[in-house]
């Protein structure tokens, strides 16, 4: 093990991942609320607008087509040039592409000011879990990834907020203002977060990655006793992991599993939240009480990621992603079939609490499985893939929930995601590999 890594392992959970996690978590907030936003907005537009189903699922689609190109950009960037450049950047990115969206003078423009968010939001995201996943020891690092993604929560609550109380006296125009805007700040906050000092390390910029670590063990009250010529920079000049390294022998099979597992969570997870209030008007409720089961049910986010942080470091990844994924097809297949308002309610915040309790271990998990020189590019790439679900699904929906009509159309889109679900549980169980309570550079330290 590495000096700097072995440094990092040794530490208890120091104000500075606090800092760290927290700073990055307020953007990955932000970063919700936009996709919240748009599940809010959706049917408002589509009233407005005289949109199809079809159209509003290429609506859905086209940020996440921005984030597929932004996540395989940015992985391949922050294994060059760093992590925090890459989480200040795109956190810019996106807040102005969102706040704009609400600017859009018609149908196409707002197509293109989403693909722009997506961009900026793809890049982010991925980028963001490595960094808090670097800076974590292995006792703690699957729990601080969770709890990133538990910020998605906060802003898919804000975002239903938003959506129940002001979409509908203020039009849909507000919410993607109010979204963007704050995010922007955000980025400004930013500016505090240190280098991840497991890539300074690998940079060759040991002095900076020692500083960084020595106020870690300075808040922890540990002593290590170094000469500092250990500590000379050498500055190597990273290069980027391509597409064909990560299909090579030696990652070939945890890049595949990864982008089975992100691909089928993406297409499952935006193929619900993002119609929601829509596919809830259709099975005839009012807009607003649409607007209203959704908050009450992102409600369920919260315990179902508390309860993934806890459980993660208790029993493993992937033990949590089985099932947090197969809770998350069994109650796909109850929403599908919900007879009342009352069973609507406690199977949708059931697959609530469990799809973002699956989340988080999904952001755990992935940095974990690739060494620090290729951490970026094969999260960049795996979250790149599986926005091509979160592509697809929104039309997908659009184009069965059309083609069955209203009311049996519900029911054939869930009994759809509920079969994704289930083929990605059981591709973890028999294909996955375990990284509980080992370091990053034990994982990789031979071919998994």
């Amino acid at each position: 093990m590495s000096n700097i890594s072995e440094r990092i392992e040794r530490l208890p959970v120091t104000p500075m991942l606090w800092r760290v996690l927290l700073l990055t978590g307020i953007g990955w907030m932000f970063d919700a609320m936009d996709q919240g936003m748009v599940a809010g907005v959706m049917a408002a537009i589509g009233r407005d607008w005289s949109l199809s189903p079809a159209d509003l699922g290429v609506l859905g689609s086209a940020s996440a087509v921005g984030m597929a190109a932004g996540a395989a950009i940015a992985g391949m960037v922050s294994d060059r040039w760093g992590r925090k450049t890459v989480v200040t950047f795109t956190l810019i990115l996106y807040g102005i592409a969102s706040a704009v969206s609400g600017f859009a003078p018609n149908f196409i423009m707002l197509l293109i000011f989403r693909f722009l968010t997506g961009l900026g939001l793809g890049g982010e995201l991925p980028a963001a879990s490595t960094l808090v996943s670097e800076f974590s020891p292995a006792k703690v690092r699957g729990r601080m990834v969770v709890l990133l993604e538990s910020f998605w929560a906060w802003g898919w609550i804000v975002a239903s907020l938003i959506a129940y109380l002001l979409i509908p006296i203020y039009g849909w125009r507000i919410g993607f203002i109010l979204g963007g805007a704050p995010a922007l700040y955000a980025a400004y906050l930013r500016k505090g977060i240190p280098e991840s000092p497991r890539f300074l390390e690998e940079a060759g910029r040991f002095k900076e990655a020692d500083e960084i670590v020595s106020k870690m063990e300075h808040q922890a009250a540990i002593s290590y006793n170094e000469t500092k010529e250990t500590y000379k920079s050498c500055k190597v000049k990273l290069r980027s992991f391509t597409l064909f390294d990560l299909l090579s022998k030696i990652y070939f099979r945890r890049t595949i599993v990864l982008w089975i597992l992100w691909f089928g969570i993406n297409f499952g997870y935006y193929g619900f939240v993002l119609w929601t209030p829509t596919l809830l008007v259709g099975k005839g409720f009012s807009l607003v009480k649409g607007f209203e089961f959704t908050l009450i049910m992102s409600l369920a986010q919260l315990p179902g990621y508390y309860s993934a942080s806890y459980f993660i470091e208790k029993i493993g990844r992937k033990v949590v992603l089985v099932v947090y994924l197969g809770g998350t097809a069994f109650s796909a297949y109850l929403f599908g079939k919900a007879p009342s308002v009352s069973t609507v309610l406690t199977y949708g915040c059931l697959l609530y609490f469990f799809s973002l309790g699956a989340w988080g271990a999904v952001y755990a998990y992935t940095p974990e499985v690739y060494p620090t020189k290729a951490r970026g590019s094969g999260t960049g790439w795996a979250a790149a893939v599986g926005r091509l679900g979160a592509i697809a699904a929104p039309y997908t929906v659009g184009v069965v929930y059309e083609a069955k009509g209203k009311q049996a159309g519900f029911a054939y889109v869930f009994i759809m995601l509920t079969i994704v679900f289930a083929i990605v549980a059981l591709v973890i169980a028999f294909a996955g590999i375990e990284t509980k309570g080992k370091s990053l550079e034990e994982i990789n330290s031979s071919e998994v």
